[in-house]
């Protein structure tokens, strides 16, 4: 008996949190699903969180359309300090006020 294969076709949203990339959660989908046409529209950056636009099938086709679109970003800032790494994750390099 052979197995019927089942390609997703359509769009799905997904929160993505902080510490993994978009291509991770790609890459995470496409396993999970079986799927081997899938994209996103835009790359969050590592750190942020947010919503994620994953398209599947067919529906890979509006990727180009989508991805120059403009992002939004909400972001807490501490100022007085800088890092090691310019980011939350490394050391202060001075005094934190």
């Amino acid at each position: 008996m052979t197995e019927k294969k089942i390609e997703f076709t359509g769009a799905i949203l997904i929160d993505k949190p902080a510490g993994i990339t978009s291509h991770d959660v790609v890459a995470k989908l496409r396993y999970m699903l079986k799927q081997k046409r899938i994209g996103h529209t835009g790359t969050l950056d590592p750190f942020a969180t947010g919503l994620l636009l994953v398209c599947l099938g067919r529906a890979t086709r509006l990727v180009q359309f989508l991805t120059g679109e403009s992002k939004e970003y909400e972001a807490v800032i501490r100022f007085g300090f800088s890092t090691d790494t310019q980011d939350y994750t490394g050391k202060p390099n001075s005094p934190i006020m």
